[in-house]
């Protein structure tokens, strides 16, 4: 196995559904932020905390949406292919069975 190879792996196998799953994290605390935001009128000290939550929730979409896009880049820069074509395929054709039932 090649170092491109193995990189290539890395960046789909780990890399890529960490920056999945950190970005769902960041999505579900900018709900509630906006749950929190909406909930609480009365009381501005909630709607601090929900305006807080909105924010970091941005922040962190922001960070996971840059961290896709510079480990793309790099492996982009260095010639390394981002997705196996094998991967893709058998990704698709369980996407469309799945699909068609």
């Amino acid at each position: 196995m090649s170092i491109d190879s193995f990189l290539a792996k890395v960046a789909l196998v780990i890399l890529n559904p960490l920056i999945v799953f950190g970005f769902l994290v960041a999505l579900l605390y900018f709900f509630f932020g906006i749950f929190q935001f909406v909930m609480s009128a009365r009381s501005d000290t909630d709607r601090e905390k929900g305006k807080q939550g909105i924010l970091w929730g941005l922040v962190g979409m922001l960070v996971m949406f840059s961290a896709f896009g510079i480990i793309h880049i790099i492996l982009n820069t260095f010639g390394i292919p981002t997705s196996s074509t094998s991967s893709s395929t058998s990704q698709s054709t369980y996407l469309s069975q799945l699909l068609n039932g």
